[in-house]
């Protein structure tokens, strides 16, 4: 059961294999235009429109609520700005090839250093400003990178096994000052760009290697989920540590001439209709506990949206009232799509393809996506309607280099021709794809994507705690958090919620922190001994067990 993305590209939803060769297994390799062979993905998603229409807007950042411009750049001062950036990491020691972390708010230096990395061939590993010092510690040693970007506080609390070089956002601006701009690295279609970390199935983190072509194979997003047209301005919620924030937000809307904004200042519910209001903007990206946050807490504002002419969703699956009922008090329709850091998003609905109730939508054009069994190590798509595991040709643009350093889970994700991701899905005879949830423990959690065995490795460190294991809770309709599920020491003193709070906080991230923490006297387990994570939430307290 393969689906080219061809078929997306026709209004109608009843083609069948007959109908169009596409939906059939007579096209099991992605179906758009190949990469060129010589390629810097900073030149496709900002040189080519610097070139082309160099006083257009592209970047505009807000810093208040109320929409106030703290900074505005046209296409050319955006390519200046990033290879300047270039010039200066390479000014400061740094060569082609090298691993550079970037650990900074949200803000507009963020973006340009990653861009300004990538254009001179540097491999920036986008991380989050929450990150604890040991867990910067391991992405530092796990990948080998040669400098951090951050807080002048990281040289002082981060030791590695290697010498790090350590820039702040002011020592970066400084050295850009000085700097000429940087010429685009020689780069091809398959040299390594970035470097994304991202939970698994094991304790730590894994990185995923993206090579230059990763943002030629966003292409099937354009029109198969944007509707993305060249006066579109941008607003994405999420944090640039997150590729579907560094994709959505910015490198898609640059390589088609569009806008992207950026907001910097508080954000609580309410800003977002506001912003959305203010900027003008026509396209606004979110995770779909944030749409559900502004229809509780904002429906006076959401239902008066001047300029959005939709919404779009990833990140999760959302809860089934959610699209009717953004679209119901906006009047404007929500695209949702599904991906994975792997090769972001791929099945989506959109202007050109209907919603259809709990269906993440279908292959994007060009995409080449089969079913194939859950149970046997077979490459040979399963027939419509049968559930087994959503797997995508390894030939699309789009997908990873591979795991970093990580050869034996590479090879488990991969069956032939086939990149199998840990998705359960089923296909029906239209290609809508309706996803059954994760075949591992990753855990979705107020929308971050975690894994349960990397918090459990860090709360093991605490001295009362004798076994751990978190579990994904229920707490309201559309709404999970992590819970913690522990097993004391016998001769160590029962540890109160706050204190087990705090100790987390020395190792873990905000997000990547417990919200309900439960003693218990044994974690439930089979005869082998195997755990048994859904059976925690059978004993969770009352009104958490979802």
């Amino acid at each position: 059961m393969v689906v080219g993305g061809t078929a997306l590209m026709t209004k109608g939803s009843d083609r069948s294999a007959a109908d169009d060769p596409a939906l059939s297994q007579s096209a099991p390799q992605f179906a758009g235009a190949p990469p060129p062979a010589a390629f810097n993905l900073t030149h496709y998603a900002i040189g080519c429109t610097a070139a082309a229409t160099p006083d257009r807007i592209a970047l505009e950042v807000a810093a208040t609520p109320d929409g106030d411009i703290a900074e505005r750049l046209t296409f050319r001062e955006l390519e200046r700005s990033a290879l300047k950036i270039g010039a200066a990491l390479l000014s400061l020691g740094l060569e082609p090839g090298d691993r550079l972390l970037i650990k900074l708010p949200n803000t507009s230096t963020y973006a340009l250093t990653f861009f300004g990395a990538i254009a001179v061939g540097l491999i920036p590993i986008p991380a989050s400003d929450q990150l604890t010092a040991s867990e910067v510690t391991f992405l530092l040693d796990d990948s080998g990178a040669r400098a951090i970007v951050g807080a002048a506080t990281e040289a002082a609390s981060v030791t590695t096994d290697h010498d790090i070089l350590h820039v702040t956002a002011d020592d970066l601006a400084t050295a850009a000052a000085k700097a000429a701009p940087a010429s685009y690295a020689a780069t091809t279609a398959n040299t390594p760009a970035y470097l994304i970390y991202t939970s698994g199935t094991t304790s730590k983190p894994k990185g995923v290697l993206h090579a230059h072509r990763a943002a030629w194979g966003r292409r099937p997003m354009y029109h198969g989920w944007y509707g993305l047209e060249p006066d579109d301005r941008v607003l994405h919620a999420g944090a640039f540590n997150w590729t579907y924030t560094l994709g959505t937000g910015l490198t898609d809307p640059w390589a088609n001439g569009a806008t992207a904004l950026v907001y910097t200042g508080p954000k609580e519910p309410d800003v977002w209709p506001r912003l959305l209001n203010r900027l003008s903007a026509t396209l606004f990206a979110a995770v779909p506990g944030l749409y559900r946050q502004m229809i509780k807490y904002a429906p006076n504002a959401v239902a008066d949206l001047e300029t959005l002419r939709h919404g779009l969703m990833a990140g999760e699956a959302p809860p089934p009232d959610l699209i009717p009922s953004w679209s119901q008090l906006t009047g404007r329709p929500i695209y949702e799509a599904l991906g994975m850091s792997e090769i972001s998003t791929y099945i989506s609905t959109g202007p050109k393809t209907a919603s259809r109730t709990a269906c993440a939508g279908r292959p994007q054009p060009g995409r080449s996506v089969a079913i194939l069994s859950a149970d046997a190590e077979s490459d040979t798509p399963l027939q419509r309607g049968e559930e087994g595991l959503l797997a995508v040709h390894r030939s699309d643009p789009g997908l990873m280099l591979g795991y970093w350093q990580r050869p034996d889970e590479e090879a488990q994700v991969f069956r032939g021709d086939w990149f199998v991701g840990g998705d359960l899905a089923r296909m029906d005879h239209d290609g809508y794809v309706t996803h059954c949830g994760r075949a591992n423990d990753v855990i979705k959690a107020l929308g971050y994507r975690i894994s349960p065995l990397e918090v459990e490795a860090a709360l093991l460190g605490h001295p009362a705690i004798a076994e751990v294991a978190c579990a994904e809770l229920h707490v309201r309709d559309g709404v999970t958090i992590l819970g913690a599920f522990y097993v004391c020491r016998p001769d160590a003193a029962q540890p109160t919620p706050s204190e087990l709070d705090r100790f987390a906080e020395t190792c873990l991230a905000t997000y990547k922190r417990p919200r309900h923490w439960q003693a218990i006297d044994t974690l439930p387990r089979t005869a082998n001994g195997k755990l048994q994570r859904a059976r925690l939430k059978l004993v969770a307290a009352p009104g958490l067990q979802g």
